[in-house]
Order: C-alpha cells, then structure tokens, then sequence
C-alpha cells in the first residue's frame, strides 16, 4: 500500500464531536458571528470582500491544517475551524453575487449541485456519510468540503429568500426554523439520522443569520435594536463559554471503538430521493409564487410622477426615477449628510445603518422595476457604509459619497 493511501485509510480517533444539543447552540452561535466578522472585515476594516476572503482564507487553512495533523477531536481547535469556514464560506457566495454578478438563485443551484456531488463522491468512496465515522484523512477531507458547501448554500439560500424575494430575515427565520422542526420530527419518528442531520445542518446557516439580524436591527425594521458589536460580542462570549465548558467537560468527546448506529440505520437512499423531491418541490413553487406576485406588483406600481416646475431661483427638482419613490433613502442620507457635516461621527454612522437595513428589505420591490438602476445605487451605497464604517473615517471621503448617492437617489 503506498503511503497516500496509508495515511487516507489510517485510522484515528473520531475528529468531530458527539451530536448534541451544545452541537447545534455553538453551530448557530458561529454561523452569526461569522457573518458579521465578515461584515465586519469587510466594511469597517475596509478590505473589501476580496482583502476579506484572503485574509479568512489564509486562517482558515491554517487552522485546517492543524486540524487535519491532530489525531483527536479538540473542542477549541474544531470550533475554530467552524467558525472560519462559515466566514468563508459566506464570502464565496457573497463574491460571486456582489462582484461577479452571479445571480443568487444561480448561486443557490450551483452549490446545491456541488454539494451533491460532494456526498455522491463521499459516498462511494468510502460508502457512509456518518459524521461518527470521521476517523481517517480522506473521510475528514470529504467532510470540511461539505461543511464548506453546506455554508455557502445556506448563505444563497437565505439570501435568495430574504432580500430577491423580499420575505425579511425574520419571516425567513420563521420558514427555516419551521423546515427544521419538521426535520427534527421526523428524525425522532424514523427518519434516518444522517440525512437528517445534514438536512439540519444546511438550514441552521440562514437560521443563524436570521437571529443575528433580528436582534441587531434598528426597532423601526422590526428588530431588538442591539447593534451589530454588540450581537457579535454576545455571541461571541456565548461561544466561548460553551466550548470553554465542552473543553473542560468532554461530554461532547465520542468514546474511542463506539458503534456509529447511524450508519446500519435502514432506508437511507430511498428516504434521501423523497426528501429532496419534496424539498425542491416546496421551493421551486414556493418560488414561482413569490417572484409571480413581485412581478405583478412591480408591474402595477404606480409610475413615478413628473419632477414638478422648477420655481426660478429654486433647487434643482429630483429627477423621477425609473425605481419609483426614493425619498425616504434621500432622506436617510440627507440626515446621515447633515450628522457628518456637524461634526457628529458616531450619530452618522449609527444614522446609516438605517439605509443598509431599509434598501435591503426594499429589494425585492424595487430590483425587478429596473435592474440597472438598481445595482447602479446599491453600489454607491455599498460605497458610503465602508466609508462611513471604516476604522479610520475621512470626513472628505464620507462626504463625497453621501453626495454621490443623493445625486443618484435624486
């Protein structure tokens, strides 16, 4: 036997902890911190979702190599790992969306398909998929591609939900947190445990950023008005707790020679075809429905009215927009504009997250009027909120573009 093939078949002590319920908290937990370090990274350092995804792509495969040379399962390690891969799994998404213009229902397919491929390789290989079986390298190999995947398609997918067909993160919550019930039940009546775990898996993505939004969104746009640092934070010191008591505690360890039952559980295959044959029927018309009834309401809008006569001596009038109403983003600008001209950073860059929060929401409505002028102004904003939250703001630069925005809102 060669050596590749040694160290792929050698055998290890499990590397990933037992299924429990600390399992799915820290999972959550992760997955929101995740994306705001994204956020965060992003926009407020300034990198950009390029100098972002290198930076998190170097720690993450830093952090995998440790992963990969230890022969055990260690909380800190491994969560560490998670942690990451959900940062960059997200920026994976995030850049074929915002820089290469890949649609999300695009993204959505594709890594729907390439994590498909992910199991079928994984599957024939080594014939289980069994999370309690990871104890060679190839099997860890197969099984942090499909925690990469499983991290981009739940990024797609609930961006798809939330922002294209305009449900809002808590609605989409809502959906995804019910989806995951209903595995859960199903699970404990019979279905069999590894597709029901990665089912759970992939839908505790969007269910964790919904949280996270909840919770750190302005009261006016039906969030608790905490914050983005502070979410983080809480999460954050959540986190640590937890794995600091795992660590400690080792109830999450499974016991070296113990018996995978999942893997002799019966009637995998047929149970996979029929879940995934109601889960794309259940999206697909869900879809359909939705983009239907967006189409209708873009369609039925009332069109926007002239610019009035301009009184001699007056200000230039706004100039109607092919995306309808606009006033109330001017108005969120005009205020974060007038915030920064007095002198009062923190008021304007508190002000603005009220503009990000409000043009998301309105995409779904606005987006299918005129894609043009949609992706034109949403790259401006994008523009203001790394300004504006950068660690070392340019009151120059901040002001140069809210003025640039507000002439293409006006």
């Amino acid at each position: 036997m060669t050596t590749s093939h040694a160290m792929a078949g050698r055998r290890l002590l499990v590397k990933v902890p037992e299924i429990t319920l600390w399992f799915w908290i820290v999972k959550i937990l992760c997955t929101t911190v995740g994306e705001t370090a994204a956020d965060f990274l992003n926009i407020s350092l300034n990198l950009g979702l390029t100098g972002t995804s290198v930076v998190t792509g170097l720690l993450l495969a830093v952090v995998l190599v440790l992963q990969f040379r230890a022969d055990r399962y260690v909380a800190v390690r491994y969560w560490l790992a998670v942690t990451l891969v959900s940062v960059f799994g997200t920026l994976v998404t995030d850049n074929l969306t915002d820089n290469l213009g890949v649609p999300l229902e695009a993204s959505t397919l594709l890594f729907g398909a390439l994590l498909a491929l992910t199991f079928l390789a994984w599957y024939r290989t080594e014939r289980t998929l069994s999370v309690h079986s990871i104890d060679t390298r190839r099997r860890e190999a197969f099984y942090w591609l499909a925690i990469l995947f499983t991290f981009a398609l739940g990024t797609a997918t609930g961006d798809l939900m939330a922002e294209v067909l305009g449900l809002g993160y808590l609605a989409t919550g809502t959906i995804v947190a019910a989806v995951i019930a209903l595995t859960a039940l199903a699970w404990w009546l019979g279905l069999h445990p590894v597709l029901g775990f990665w089912v759970v898996y992939v839908l505790t993505r969007p269910l964790g950023a919904s949280i996270g939004d909840l919770l750190s969104q302005p009261g006016d746009l039906g969030g608790l008005g905490l914050g983005a640092t502070v979410t983080s934070l809480v999460f954050l010191v959540a986190i640590i707790g937890i794995v600091t008591y795992l660590a400690v505690s080792k109830v999450d360890v499974i016991p070296a020679g113990a018996a995978p039952a999942d893997e002799t559980a019966p009637g995998g295959l047929w149970q996979t075809a029929v879940v995934l044959v109601v889960l794309l029927a259940a999206g697909g018309t869900g879809y359909a429905l939705r983009t239907s009834a967006l189409a209708q309401e873009a369609a039925v809008a009332a069109p926007a009215e002239p610019a009035p006569t301009q009184a001699a001596g007056a200000a230039p009038a706004a100039v109607a927009s092919p995306l309808g109403d606009l006033s109330a983003f001017r108005t969120i600008t005009q205020d974060t504009l007038t915030l920064l001209e007095a002198g009062d950073q923190s008021g304007a860059t508190a002000r603005v997250d009220a503009l990000e929060t409000s043009w998301d929401s309105a995409e779904a409505r606005l987006k299918p009027r005129d894609k043009a002028a949609w992706t034109e102004i949403d790259g401006r904003i994008d523009a203001v909120l790394r300004q504006l939250r950068s660690t070392s703001p340019d009151p120059t630069r901040e002001q140069a573009a809210l003025t640039d925005l507000l002439t293409a809102l006006s």
